[in-house]
Protein backbone atom coordinates (compact mmCIF):
# COMPACT_ATOMS: atom_id res chain seq x y z
CA UNK A 1 0.00 0.00 0.00
CA UNK A 2 1.05 3.33 -1.01
CA UNK A 3 0.37 6.65 1.47
CA UNK A 4 -0.46 9.47 -0.29
CA UNK A 5 1.64 12.44 -0.10
CA UNK A 6 -0.79 14.67 1.72
CA UNK A 7 -0.92 12.61 4.41
CA UNK A 8 2.42 14.07 5.62
CA UNK A 9 2.73 15.26 9.30
CA UNK A 10 4.11 18.41 9.78
CA UNK A 11 3.08 19.36 13.68
CA UNK A 12 5.18 17.62 15.87
CA UNK A 13 3.39 18.09 19.26
CA UNK A 14 1.11 15.14 19.41
CA UNK A 15 3.03 12.98 16.49
CA UNK A 16 2.71 9.53 17.76
CA UNK A 17 -1.22 10.05 18.09
CA UNK A 18 -1.43 11.65 14.75
CA UNK A 19 0.92 8.65 13.90
CA UNK A 20 -1.47 6.44 15.16
CA UNK A 21 -4.78 7.78 13.62
CA UNK A 22 -3.20 7.77 10.26
CA UNK A 23 -2.42 4.13 10.28
CA UNK A 24 -5.64 2.77 12.51
CA UNK A 25 -7.61 4.46 9.71
CA UNK A 26 -5.62 2.92 6.74
CA UNK A 27 -6.19 -0.49 8.98
CA UNK A 28 -9.96 -0.41 9.20
CA UNK A 29 -10.64 1.22 5.85
CA UNK A 30 -8.58 -2.14 4.64
CA UNK A 31 -5.67 -0.28 2.75
CA UNK A 32 -3.95 -2.78 4.95
CA UNK A 33 -4.38 -6.39 4.70
CA UNK A 34 -4.73 -8.94 7.22
CA UNK A 35 -2.11 -10.24 7.64
CA UNK A 36 0.53 -7.71 5.88
CA UNK A 37 3.10 -6.48 8.07
CA UNK A 38 3.63 -2.97 9.08
CA UNK A 39 7.36 -1.82 8.57
CA UNK A 40 8.65 0.74 10.69
CA UNK A 41 10.96 2.00 7.99
CA UNK A 42 8.56 1.95 5.04
CA UNK A 43 6.00 3.67 7.00
CA UNK A 44 8.58 6.55 8.56
CA UNK A 45 9.81 7.28 5.05
CA UNK A 46 6.24 7.85 3.46
CA UNK A 47 4.87 10.21 6.46
CA UNK A 48 8.03 11.71 6.82
CA UNK A 49 8.77 11.12 10.59
CA UNK A 50 11.15 8.95 12.62
CA UNK A 51 10.69 5.48 13.58
CA UNK A 52 10.24 6.49 17.12
CA UNK A 53 6.20 7.69 16.58
CA UNK A 54 5.78 4.85 14.50
CA UNK A 55 6.64 2.34 16.78
CA UNK A 56 4.80 3.94 20.12
CA UNK A 57 2.05 3.82 17.25
CA UNK A 58 2.46 0.16 16.99
CA UNK A 59 1.90 -0.57 20.96
CA UNK A 60 -0.90 1.63 21.17
CA UNK A 61 -2.56 0.04 18.13
CA UNK A 62 -1.88 -3.58 19.79
CA UNK A 63 -3.52 -2.45 22.62
CA UNK A 64 -6.42 -1.55 20.62
CA UNK A 65 -6.19 -4.99 18.85
CA UNK A 66 -6.02 -4.07 15.29
CA UNK A 67 -2.34 -5.08 14.72
CA UNK A 68 -0.20 -7.48 17.09
CA UNK A 69 3.41 -7.61 17.36
CA UNK A 70 5.34 -10.69 17.17
CA UNK A 71 9.26 -11.78 17.45
CA UNK A 72 11.14 -11.16 14.13
CA UNK A 73 8.24 -10.10 12.20
CA UNK A 74 7.21 -6.65 13.71
CA UNK A 75 3.73 -5.35 13.54
CA UNK A 76 1.43 -7.22 11.57
CA UNK A 77 -2.17 -6.45 10.67
CA UNK A 78 -5.18 -8.65 12.93
CA UNK A 79 -8.19 -9.76 11.12
CA UNK A 80 -11.53 -7.94 11.97
CA UNK A 81 -12.90 -10.09 14.57
CA UNK A 82 -16.99 -9.50 15.21
CA UNK A 83 -16.65 -11.25 18.73
CA UNK A 84 -14.14 -8.43 19.79
CA UNK A 85 -16.51 -5.99 18.12
CA UNK A 86 -19.17 -7.07 19.89
CA UNK A 87 -17.50 -7.07 23.55
CA UNK A 88 -15.67 -3.58 22.85
CA UNK A 89 -19.68 -2.62 22.47
CA UNK A 90 -20.84 -4.38 25.07
CA UNK A 91 -18.24 -2.72 27.53
CA UNK A 92 -18.46 0.93 26.01
CA UNK A 93 -22.22 0.63 26.58
CA UNK A 94 -21.82 -0.45 29.93
CA UNK A 95 -19.02 1.88 31.24
CA UNK A 96 -19.99 4.78 29.68
CA UNK A 97 -23.61 5.06 31.00
CA UNK A 98 -21.78 4.70 34.45
CA UNK A 99 -19.11 7.88 33.61
CA UNK A 100 -21.88 9.90 32.08
CA UNK A 101 -24.58 9.44 35.07
CA UNK A 102 -21.13 10.35 37.52
CA UNK A 103 -20.60 13.15 35.54
CA UNK A 104 -23.86 15.06 34.50
CA UNK A 105 -24.38 16.70 37.92
CA UNK A 106 -21.08 18.37 37.84
CA UNK A 107 -20.99 19.72 33.78
CA UNK A 108 -20.87 23.21 34.16
CA UNK A 109 -22.84 25.78 32.20
CA UNK A 110 -19.98 26.18 29.78
CA UNK A 111 -19.45 22.51 29.90
CA UNK A 112 -22.91 22.24 28.58
CA UNK A 113 -22.89 25.14 25.88
CA UNK A 114 -19.81 23.23 24.58
CA UNK A 115 -21.84 20.16 24.19
CA UNK A 116 -24.81 21.96 22.36
CA UNK A 117 -22.25 23.47 20.18
CA UNK A 118 -20.65 20.02 19.34
CA UNK A 119 -24.18 19.18 18.58
CA UNK A 120 -25.23 21.73 16.29
CA UNK A 121 -21.57 21.55 14.46
CA UNK A 122 -22.29 18.03 13.67
CA UNK A 123 -25.45 18.49 12.19
CA UNK A 124 -24.07 21.21 9.89
CA UNK A 125 -20.98 19.34 8.94
CA UNK A 126 -20.79 17.34 5.36
CA UNK A 127 -17.31 16.31 6.00
CA UNK A 128 -17.13 12.87 7.71
CA UNK A 129 -13.33 13.76 9.27
CA UNK A 130 -14.58 16.79 11.02
CA UNK A 131 -17.49 14.89 12.24
CA UNK A 132 -15.35 12.25 13.76
CA UNK A 133 -13.42 14.85 15.54
CA UNK A 134 -16.46 16.45 17.12
CA UNK A 135 -18.08 13.27 17.69
CA UNK A 136 -15.00 11.97 19.82
CA UNK A 137 -14.78 15.31 21.34
CA UNK A 138 -18.77 14.96 22.00
CA UNK A 139 -18.32 11.70 24.10
CA UNK A 140 -15.25 13.34 26.13
CA UNK A 141 -17.41 15.96 27.20
CA UNK A 142 -20.49 13.85 28.37
CA UNK A 143 -18.19 11.87 30.75
CA UNK A 144 -15.23 14.91 31.35
CA UNK A 145 -16.75 15.17 35.25
CA UNK A 146 -16.58 11.53 36.11
CA UNK A 147 -14.14 11.58 38.85
CA UNK A 148 -13.41 7.98 38.79
CA UNK A 149 -10.25 7.64 37.06
CA UNK A 150 -9.88 4.11 36.38
CA UNK A 151 -13.25 3.97 34.40
CA UNK A 152 -12.45 6.97 32.42
CA UNK A 153 -8.60 5.09 31.56
CA UNK A 154 -10.56 1.81 30.26
CA UNK A 155 -13.12 4.27 28.14
CA UNK A 156 -10.00 5.81 26.48
CA UNK A 157 -8.95 2.51 25.60
CA UNK A 158 -12.02 1.11 24.17
CA UNK A 159 -12.77 4.32 22.26
CA UNK A 160 -9.71 4.00 20.09
CA UNK A 161 -10.02 1.54 16.78
CA UNK A 162 -13.42 1.37 15.44
CA UNK A 163 -15.71 3.72 17.18
CA UNK A 164 -13.97 6.47 16.13
CA UNK A 165 -14.24 4.96 12.48
CA UNK A 166 -18.12 4.11 12.11
CA UNK A 167 -18.79 6.96 10.15
CA UNK A 168 -16.65 5.58 7.48
CA UNK A 169 -18.04 2.30 7.75
CA UNK A 170 -21.53 2.45 8.09
CA UNK A 171 -24.13 4.13 5.77
CA UNK A 172 -26.46 7.01 7.47
CA UNK A 173 -24.35 6.76 10.78
CA UNK A 174 -23.71 10.67 10.40
CA UNK A 175 -27.88 11.27 10.56
CA UNK A 176 -28.66 8.68 12.89
CA UNK A 177 -26.14 9.55 15.99
CA UNK A 178 -27.08 13.16 14.87
CA UNK A 179 -31.00 12.58 16.23
CA UNK A 180 -29.33 10.24 19.53
CA UNK A 181 -26.93 13.37 20.12
CA UNK A 182 -29.69 15.88 20.43
CA UNK A 183 -31.98 13.69 22.93
CA UNK A 184 -28.80 13.08 25.14
CA UNK A 185 -27.74 16.88 25.52
CA UNK A 186 -31.50 17.75 26.11
CA UNK A 187 -31.44 15.04 29.05
CA UNK A 188 -28.13 16.72 30.12
CA UNK A 189 -29.69 19.88 29.92
CA UNK A 190 -32.49 19.00 32.36
CA UNK A 191 -30.07 17.65 34.90
CA UNK A 192 -31.63 13.68 34.50
CA UNK A 193 -28.79 11.74 34.50
CA UNK A 194 -30.26 8.48 34.21
CA UNK A 195 -31.87 9.63 31.12
CA UNK A 196 -28.85 10.73 29.63
CA UNK A 197 -26.89 7.97 30.81
CA UNK A 198 -29.69 5.31 28.92
CA UNK A 199 -29.97 6.84 26.13
CA UNK A 200 -26.27 6.97 25.74
CA UNK A 201 -25.96 2.93 26.70
CA UNK A 202 -28.71 2.61 23.74
CA UNK A 203 -27.42 5.10 20.81
CA UNK A 204 -23.59 2.95 21.51
CA UNK A 205 -25.09 -0.10 21.54
CA UNK A 206 -27.40 0.44 18.33
CA UNK A 207 -23.86 1.30 16.77
CA UNK A 208 -22.10 -2.04 17.67
CA UNK A 209 -25.42 -3.70 16.43
CA UNK A 210 -25.10 -1.72 13.12
CA UNK A 211 -21.54 -2.33 12.78
CA UNK A 212 -21.51 -6.28 12.86
CA UNK A 213 -24.80 -6.50 11.09
CA UNK A 214 -22.61 -4.81 7.90
CA UNK A 215 -19.63 -6.28 8.27
CA UNK A 216 -21.52 -9.38 8.16
CA UNK A 217 -23.06 -8.67 5.14
CA UNK A 218 -20.35 -7.60 3.70
CA UNK A 219 -18.47 -10.63 4.92
CA UNK A 220 -15.78 -9.42 6.38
Amino acid sequence: MSLNQDLRIENRDTLHLKVCNVIRKAIIRGDFKPGERLKQSDLAEKMGVSRMPIREAFRKLESEGLIRLEPHKGAVVKSINIEDIEEIYALRAELEKMAVYQSVDFLTEQDVEQLTFLVNEMERTDDVDTFIQYNIDFHRMLVKRCKWERLNSFIGTLWNGFPQQTPHLLSGQQETSNIEHRKIVEAVINKDKETAANLLSEHIFRTGESLIKSLKEEGK
